[in-house]
């Protein structure tokens, strides 16, 4: 993975943490965002820690840059507030996770290992006030009724699966909601993703506000 922040102290200790770990290896580290670019054009990393704010190209910029020209790439937000502006952005940039400055020591690993394997990552305290924030702020406007029809794609299991999703359950809670199994969750969320072509978790759950499947504010 790649490591990506302006300032070296930072970069530097998360570095640290996560090239310790058995399973993670840390090829690169980044000061700016057109740094985090080249290092990934070059290492071809499955993940890349990214800062928001960054000197010469802001992280926005490079995770754009690096979710269209490297889909195999995961990019995680780190964010110093739980609500940043730029984090709305973020999400159309292609980001799949997001996490605190001050995240803690295993949740970070743990980060990083979830976006690494697939999973979509929002910090515990962003999850709900985010994607309620983020939908009040994108009202539903003319693109939202194509994407409403793009759920006649989905069964109506699938469809009540998005909108758990968008509730920010876990698969665990999406299969005693719904009383099956993980291995059936896992496989109706694979379903919705792949047929709205949408890159993970994050994104459905955007999808779902902006297709009118569920309303911020829902419980």
């Amino acid at each position: 993975m790649v490591v990506a922040d302006d300032q070296e102290l930072v970069r530097a200790g998360f570095g640290m943490i996560l090239d310790a770990q058995p399973d993670i290896e840390v090829v690169a580290e980044a000061a700016d965002g057109a740094q985090a670019v080249a290092a990934v054009a070059e290492h071809r990393p499955d993940v890349l820690l990214l800062d928001v704010r960054m000197p010469v190209m802001d992280g926005l910029e490079a995770a754009r840059q690096v979710c269209a020209g490297h889909p195999g790439t995961k990019v995680i937000m780190l964010t110093t507030f739980d609500i940043d502006d730029y984090v709305y952005d973020a999400l159309y940039a292609g980001a799949s996770g997001f996490l605190l400055k001050d995240v803690r020591r295993d949740d970070l690993v743990h980060g990083v290992r979830m976006v690494a394997s697939g999973e979509a990552l929002l910090a515990p305290s962003v999850t709900r006030r985010l994607i309620s924030e983020f939908a009040a702020r994108r009202p539903a406007g003319p693109a939202a009724v194509p994407r409403s029809r793009l759920l006649d794609q989905l069964t109506a299991r699938e469809q009540e699966t998005l909108r758990l999703l968008a509730r920010g359950l876990s698969n665990a809670e999406i299969a005693a909601e719904l009383t099956v199994s993980e291995h059936t969750v896992k496989t109706h969320v694979s379903n919705v993703l792949a047929k709205l072509h949408l890159r993970d978790r994050v994104h459905a759950v955007v999808f779902a506000y902006e297709a009118g499947a569920v309303v911020a504010g829902e419980s």
